[in-house]
Order: structure tokens, then C-alpha cells, then sequence
């Protein structure tokens, strides 16, 4: 199954959008977390951007998201980071 078949995509980006802009800007170019557009990110897999989506990073202010979204949730978002619009 391709990666993002029976989710709500659009809801996915808007929480990209609204959730992780609340601290990564609502343009994505960075706020109290960094910079997380596609050629700042480019230094990262996408199996790790998920894990660091899903478990958050200790010490820091990015919390795990794995109480609110899937691990095919996460997948897509981490691709979508990578990508852009273009995945």
C-alpha cells in the first residue's frame, strides 16, 4: 500500500501546519524549534525523522507525538517534511 492510502492527508498537513508551526513557525522556517522546510532537513532519513516525530527529542522542548498519531501518520508526515508538496 503506498504510503499515505487511507489517510486523511489534508488533515495530516494541517497539523503540520497549525501544530508543529505553534513552534516551528507557521511557515515551517523556524520559531522555537528549527527550521523543519525540506532543504533544511535534507542531513535526515526519513525512518528517523519519524522516530524523532513520534518519541520527540529528551531535553528539548519536541515532545513524542505517539499518544496522538500513528506510526503510517508519522511515516507520511516525515515524508511530507522531506518533500514538500511534491511527495
Amino acid at each position: 500500500m503506498p504510503v499515505g492510502e487511507g489517510l486523511d492527508t489534508e488533515e495530516l498537513k494541517r497539523l503540520v501546519h497549525q501544530d508543529c508551526g505553534s513552534c516551528h513557525g507557521l511557515t515551517l522556517k523556524g520559531g522555537l524549534g528549527p527550521d523543519i522546510r525540506p532543504e533544511t532537513l535534507t542531513h535526515y532519513e526519513p525512518d528517523i525523522l519519524e522516530t524523532v516525530i513520534l518519541d520527540g527529542i529528551p531535553d528539548t522542548p519536541m515532545p513524542p507525538w505517539r499518544p496522538l498519531i500513528t506510526q503510517e501518520e508519522a511515516q507520511w508526515i516525515a515524508l511530507y517534511l522531506l518533500n514538500g508538496d511534491a511527495q
